[in-house]
């Protein structure tokens, strides 16, 4: 997908199954996702350019990223 949300999940999906063939020693096969859900991040504030050259807070939003997987039941 195009869209950089897409791109993200997936990076943090081979992310997730590398950390669990290296240090779960599991095989990469046999892994299924058993939960995804973003999560909340603190947010960083900017300042966004107001009149007679002050400056208001813009918040920034974030999330986390969060995928489960498990050995899949033979």
């Amino acid at each position: 997908m195009p869209q950089a949300a897409a791109r993200d999940v997936a990076r943090v999906l081979k992310s997730a199954t590398a950390n669990a063939e290296n240090n779960h020693n599991l095989s990469a096969e046999d892994l299924v996702v058993v939960d995804a859900r973003p999560t909340w991040a603190p947010h960083p504030q900017a300042l966004a350019a107001a009149g007679s050259g002050s400056g208001l807070p813009d918040p920034q939003a974030m999330t986390h990223i969060t995928i489960v997987v498990e050995d899949r039941e033979a």
